[in-house]
């Protein structure tokens, strides 16, 4: 089977610098695969990507050796093993509170005897080797977001679950459970210190730590803390802000640029 390189640098301590694909265009997403990210997300909860788009994007980035991953739009079974069998080498689950949710998600990405995942691998023996199902539980990572003040409080829990290989910090929604501004790149000193504690504690578990950042440089001080995977804005957002600076550098400083890009909903 196909060696999942996100795992293999976690193994190695290393970090992944993650790109996130929200436009529903398998053009967009051979762009973003061939711009050299360690791996790339198709985001079907925020972004625009529908089960089919996603195929064809998932085509698209396996014209190269970036490893795909899936955000699903919720614990629901059923999208997380079509995009498995599709082919992403992995899941990004939102709103995993409780260590009965990880256990329901962890489930779903792992064949029995580690989980329930149903055979029937279509894409996916195409992409990683006609000996995916014998080695798809080693190599298929299983990310749980980390994302609300209620998973804080079951952290422990949710870590210790059979099977889990990482968690994912949705900045935006940890901070509106906390009553903080909703912003990527938080500032907010009790927000950075969940997040610390977040990365700290899957750390400890041998666990990889995701987190989405808008910008470049506060994705660098998250590798520096211990993150793992570090996505940087999403395809849309960086299309977007190039567009925006291009047209103010034409047109001078007197032309302000709108802001950029879609909404900050990670």
């Amino acid at each position: 089977m196909r060696a999942n390189e996100v795992k293999r640098r976690w193994q190695a301590g290393e970090a992944c610098v993650n790109g996130w694909c929200a436009i529903p265009n398998s053009f967009a997403a051979e762009l973003m695969a061939h711009a050299g990210w360690d791996s790339l997300t198709i985001d079907l909860q925020h972004g625009l990507v529908d089960y089919q788009a996603a195929v064809t994007m998932l085509q698209a980035i396996s014209t190269t050796a970036t490893p795909p991953l899936a955000r699903v739009p919720w614990i629901e079974p059923g999208i997380i093993q079509k995009m498995l069998d599709a082919g992403a080498m992995g899941i990004i689950c939102p709103m995993v509170n409780t260590a009965e949710d990880a256990a329901k998600f962890v489930g779903a990405c792992k064949y029995f005897p580690v989980g329930y995942r149903s055979s029937g691998p279509t894409r996916a023996v195409l992409y990683a080797g006609s000996d995916y199902i014998a080695n798809a539980n080693d190599e298929i990572l299983a990310i749980a977001m980390i994302e609300t003040t209620e998973a804080m409080d079951n952290l422990d829990a949710i870590l210790a679950t059979p099977g889990l290989d990482g968690v994912y910090i949705g900045p935006t929604d940890l901070a509106l459970t906390m009553n903080a501004p909703p912003v990527l790149d938080p500032k907010d000193a009790r927000v950075v210190a969940a997040i610390e504690t977040i990365i700290d504690a899957a750390n400890a578990r041998g666990l990889g730590a995701g987190i989405h950042c808008a910008t470049p440089e506060y994705a660098a001080k998250m590798i520096k803390r211990g993150a793992k995977l570090v996505t940087i804005a999403s395809d849309g957002r960086i299309l977007a802000s190039a567009a925006a600076a291009a047209v103010k550098a034409c047109k001078g400083d007197a032309a302000e640029a709108k802001p950029a890009g879609p909404g900050s909903a990670y």
